[in-house]
């Protein structure tokens, strides 16, 4: 797992590349908590395009970042989900918390 983030004016744009599970979940946190603290955005865009496999951490990430979000006046919007991580995101009603957006298929 890894992530490139991309610093706009308010916004933070992560793109998270590969697997999202308990150990690789608990390093993004870390990163993306120092960026959002240290540049306190009015938008955290978590971008979801490339990732192969997320569990439950992958849920748990987007509600952690958005009850930081909060604490910072922002909101969050994940995007390109595939179609079974949109599904999991909107059981664990995460569309209530901010945008949720499934990957557009062409």
């Amino acid at each position: 797992m890894s992530a490139k983030i991309e610093y706009k004016p308010k916004e933070i744009k992560v793109y998270l590349d590969g697997e999202i599970d308990h150990h690789s979940a608990s390093l993004l946190r870390a990163s993306i908590d120092e960026a959002i603290i240290q540049k306190k955005p009015s938008m955290l865009t978590l971008d979801f395009s490339d990732v192969s496999f997320m569990d439950s951490s992958g849920i748990g990430l987007v509600m952690g970042r958005y009850k930081l979000m909060k604490t910072v006046g922002g909101r969050i919007r994940v995007e390109n989900l595939s179609a079974s991580a949109y599904r999991v995101m909107v059981l664990a009603g995460l569309e209530r918390l901010g945008e949720i957006k499934q990957k557009e298929v062409i």
